[in-house]
């Protein structure tokens, strides 16, 4: 049984969002959800800022 892909694009994978807690001690930690980057900058008294970042894929390639 054949693939039912389409045929004409290759399959592209959706960006990955990360929610990256960056506090003023220079640490930073990464969480895959918005929700669990607040809570840690909540548990942490507020001090830290939330960026979103779009890591580029491992598989990218260059021109």
């Amino acid at each position: 049984m054949g693939c039912n892909c389409g045929g004409q694009q290759p399959y592209v994978r959706r960006a990955t969002t990360v929610y990256r807690l960056t506090m003023p001690d220079s640490t930073q930690r990464d969480y895959p959800t918005s929700q669990e980057a607040e809570a840690a900058n909540a548990r942490s008294g507020n001090i830290g800022t939330i960026a979103v970042v779009t890591p580029a894929s491992p598989d990218a390639r260059r021109t």
